[in-house]
C-alpha cells in the first residue's frame, strides 16, 4: 500500500454509540474506516468485501455475546495473513485468546481493554503499532495468559467448571444433565471441549475423564469441611 494513502480499515461493535465513537476517534487520526458492522458474520463480509488494512473488533457481539468476535479475529488473521488485527474488549477472554496470538504472521496484532481507549493517545498508538506490524496486549491480559499457562483449568468456561466438578464427584453424562437442567447432548459437547482445553488426547473415554478429574482435583483447594448441627465436620 503506498504510503501516502490512509490505513483502511473495517470496525466492528454491536454497540452503536461505542462504534461510531471509535469511528469518529480513528477518523480523526487519519485512517479511513471504509465499513463499520455490529456482529461477527457482517465482519467476515465486510472483510472480503472491503480488503482492509487493519480489522478493529469487540470481542462479544450478537448473536450469543461470548467470543463471537474473537473467534471471527482468528478466522480472519488465518484466511488473510496480511490483515492487521486489534481485538478490544470489556472483559479479559481467555479460552481464544492464546490462539489469536499464536498464530503464524507477519500481521500486527493487538488485544486490548476497553478502558484503554479512555486515554486516546495510548489507544491511537496502540493502532498505529498494531496497523504497523507490532504485537500490543494488554498487561493485564499477559497476567491471565500466564496463570492459565501455569493452570489449564483456566481455559475452562464457568459451565465447564460445573461439569466438570459434577464429574469429579462420580456422576454420570446423565446424571449431570439432570443436575444443570441441560440435555446430555449438551453435556457431551462440554465434556469433549474440556477434553480439548485440558489437552487430553483421544486416547479412550473412560481414561480422559479420570485425567480430567486429576486436573481438577490438582487445581481445587482442599474444601473446607463445614461442622453439621450435631458440632461434628461433614
Amino acid at each position: 500500500m503506498p504510503s501516502d494513502q490512509p490505513i483502511r480499515v473495517v470496525l466492528a461493535e454491536d454497540g452503536v454509540l461505542i462504534r461510531e465513537g471509535i469511528a469518529g476517534l480513528l477518523s480523526r487520526f487519519g485512517y479511513d474506516v471504509v465499513r463499520t458492522v455490529g456482529d461477527a458474520a457482517a465482519l467476515a463480509s465486510a472483510v472480503s468485501a472491503y480488503r482492509p488494512d487493519l480489522v478493529l473488533t469487540d470481542v462479544r457481539m450478537p448473536p450469543d455475546f461470548t467470543d463471537e468476535g474473537l473467534r471471527a479475529a482468528i478466522a480472519l488473521r488465518t484466511a488473510y495473513p496480511d490483515l492487521a488485527v486489534l481485538v478490544l474488549s470489556q472483559y479479559i477472554e481467555l479460552t481464544y485468546a492464546g490462539e489469536l496470538l499464536d498464530i503464524g504472521s507477519d500481521a500486527g496484532v493487538g488485544y486490548l481493554l476497553k478502558d484503554r481507549i479512555a486515554d486516546v493517545t495510548t489507544f491511537a498508538e496502540a493502532v498505529r503499532r498494531v496497523a504497523a506490524g507490532d504485537t500490543i496486549i494488554d498487561p493485564k491480559v499477559v497476567q491471565q495468559l500466564l496463570r492459565r499457562r501455569r493452570d489449564p483449568l483456566q481455559r475452562l468456561s464457568e459451565r465447564e467448571r460445573e461439569v466438570l466438578a459434577l464429574m469429579a464427584e462420580g456422576r454420570s453424562n446423565a446424571a449431570i444433565a439432570r443436575t444443570l437442567v441441560v440435555s446430555e447432548a449438551a453435556i457431551g459437547k462440554h465434556i469433549t471441549s474440556i477434553f480439548t482445553k485440558l489437552d487430553l488426547p483421544p486416547t479412550g473415554e473412560d481414561n480422559r475423564r479420570v485425567l480430567a478429574v486429576l486436573a481438577y482435583l490438582r487445581g481445587q483447594p482442599p474444601a473446607r469441611r463445614v461442622p453439621n448441627r450435631n458440632g461434628r465436620h461433614s
